[in-house]
């Protein structure tokens, strides 16, 4: 073997802990675009992931407008007051994005906001001289309302009408945050506002649902100095010590924390902007930050989500607006997921608590092919990120012992926080980073049924299942094929970089496996392989492909082999299977190997 093969040893013997599946979190601003077919057909495909259920967020959930979904937002109308002031609840396009929600076998992330307009402190319209702005549109939506009781009420009235439709039990399993980023222009409160908000609504949401889960405060980036780090804080602090505002008892109930990472931000207005990349590390660092500061304020033991974890601040913007957008249409946009959320995850674990990173991507109507928004598809086309989730939901619920690859330069990493001031980078080449190898690996537990995953809940995998794996697999002597366990490796390849285009020697070798004989399928995700963007490229990059040329593009954009399944054995001996392979720079490889007969 020479010395540039990249080696990834896999002990199928040695159970490393429960794989929550805990990436299993989307969202996007559009409510509206749920219930649209294109809207519903891409949530069906994640509600036939192996993995599913995945918890759905949106915004704009209490606007007052049209109720047709436009980029950055939407309206439900869910508020409003008669003539003499009386509050008049109208649920239609509420339970519409709800009902798709679930019916596509998935379940809310149910996001408490924004301020419908009869609600708002009319104060908001005094913000500006301008007689034609729609001035609730440009900021009514964000300010707090003109009466604290009546948006009590609001939410209690919302618990009852979700308590009698979906009943408490389906309830438990759905996930209740306040309001998004209210550290910049989406909450015009303050931040004390803000705790007396989440007062008012916390005492309303668990006084008729007891069990539900609520979180606070989704604030932005946790960097040294910014608002996202004070207000974080400040929240934090207010539920374990504060006063009331809703009952003057001390604190309030907080079930899990959010907070939001970027691994950078692309102004628009910039076509031809100079080359600019997301940074992993960084985005990493900023979850290192907001768990210090949860773990400091003494709520080291909930669930965090991070309700916004992407390469980028924009999910709207395409490459119109700024060139560097064409990341989210290729594979690189699928190797940045997989190496974060690889990262994230072990993060957690080495701190004993579960963090959810969200993808904060869905799909927009209308647009060209490939325009470059943040998405998982594009006019119905799925694009490579889409086939790194496809990728995931494969992996099994314990993971194993993985050793080698080619680990993250940290002093490397270091010196970009160092440049940004640990900051969200605009300007981040990439050049001179590292290429970053990395695998997880699982093996199937009694529980599983010919390999298919079964995950009830984010984090929810038993000590015993662990425990049964390392006695099964410890086991040397034969057996049949019911005795074997499965095998799921996710080897990834990722550099900041997006124009390094090099190929590591990559030789996996998975010991621990009974003897007998095995079938190996090998999927990949690169720019040739499950990569309907290059196949679109192919076809001449049709802003809106029509009959076989669609077709074409719309069968590239489904997860592919790198070659054709094959049998391995092992034999009496116990020797390790050892798989060679190329690896591109941003590429991912899912090995399944499955005992047979």
């Amino acid at each position: 073997m020479s010395d540039d093969i990249c080696r990834i040893d896999v002990d199928a013997t040695r159970a490393a802990g429960p794989l929550g599946h805990d990436w299993r979190f989307v969202g996007y601003d559009e409510c509206n675009y749920t219930y649209m077919p294109e809207g519903k057909r891409l949530l069906g495909r994640f509600g036939a992931l192996p993995d599913a259920p995945y918890w759905v967020r949106t915004h704009f959930m209490f606007c007052s407008g049209n109720c047709y979904g436009s980029p950055k937002f939407g309206s439900t109308n869910i508020y409003t007051e008669d003539a003499d002031g009386n509050p008049v609840y109208d649920f239609t396009h509420y339970d519409m994005i709800l009902d798709a929600i679930v019916e596509s076998g998935n379940k809310p992330f149910v996001e408490l906001g924004f301020m419908p307009e009869a609600l708002a402190d009319p104060k908001y319209q005094d913000q500006s001289h301008l007689p034609w702005v729609d001035l609730y549109r440009a900021n009514g939506w964000t300010y707090p309302p003109k009466s604290w009781e009546r948006w009590h009420a609001f939410i209690a009235a919302l618990a009852a009408h979700l308590k009698e439709r979906y009943g408490e039990t389906e309830l438990g399993t759905w996930y209740f945050e306040l309001w998004n980023e209210p550290d910049i222009g989406y909450w015009a409160g303050g931040d004390d506002g803000y705790c007396t908000l989440y007062d008012y609504t916390e005492n309303a949401l668990h006084s008729v649902l007891p069990g539900a889960r609520l979180s606070g405060p989704a604030v932005t980036g946790v960097f040294d100095g910014g608002s996202g780090r004070r207000l974080l804080q400040t929240f934090l602090k207010h539920c374990r010590e504060g006063e009331n505002a809703c009952t003057g008892g001390t604190g309030a109930r907080l079930d899990f924390v959010t907070f939001h990472v970027k691994g950078a931000h692309f102004p628009g207005g910039r076509p031809n902007a100079d080359k600019a990349v997301p940074s992993v590390g960084n985005l990493v660092h900023q979850v290192e930050q907001g768990l210090d500061i949860v773990a400091a304020e003494g709520f080291g033991d909930r669930h965090v989500v991070l309700s916004e974890a992407d390469p980028d601040t924009w999910a709207a913007g395409n490459i119109a607006d700024n060139s560097n957008m064409r990341f989210r249409n290729s594979e690189y946009y699928a190797s940045y997921v997989a190496a974060a959320y690889d990262r994230i995850r072990t993060l957690g674990e080495a701190r004993g608590i579960t963090v959810s990173p969200l993808a904060w991507a869905f799909m927009f109507p209308q647009e060209e092919c490939f325009a470059g928004t943040r998405s998982f598809s594009t006019q119905d086309i799925d694009k490579p990120v889409f086939n790194a989730f496809r990728m995931f939901s494969r992996l099994g619920g314990t993971t194993v012992a993985v050793s080698g690859g080619i680990a993250p330069d940290l002093a490397l990493e270091r010196s970009i926080d160092e440049a940004y001031g640990k900051g969200t980078p605009q300007r981040y080449t990439g050049e001179g980073a590292q290429t970053v190898v990395g695998c997880v690996a699982t093996v199937d537990t009694a529980d599983d049924a010919a390999g298919d995953v079964v995950v009830d809940t984010v984090g929810d995998a038993t000590v015993d299942a662990v425990e049964n794996v390392a006695a099964d697999t410890n086991d040397a002597a034969g057996g049949d094929v019911a005795d074997r366990r499965a095998v799921r490796a996710l080897v990834y390849s990722h550099c900041d970089d997006i124009d390094v285009d090099e190929s590591h020697d990559v030789e996996v070798r998975v010991a621990g496996l009974r003897p007998g004989t095995y079938r190996l399928s090998h999927y990949r995700v690169d720019a040739a392989h499950s990569n309907a963007h290059t196949a679109w490229i192919v076809q001449g990059r049709p802003a809106y492909p029509q009959g076989e040329q669609y077709d074409a593009i719309r069968r590239a954009g489904e997860l592919e082999r790198l070659d054709a399944d094959r049998t391995m054995t092992v034999p009496a001996d116990g020797e390790p299977l050892v798989l060679r392979f190329a690896l591109p720079t941003h590429a991912l490889s899912l090995l399944t190997i499955d005992p047979v007969d």
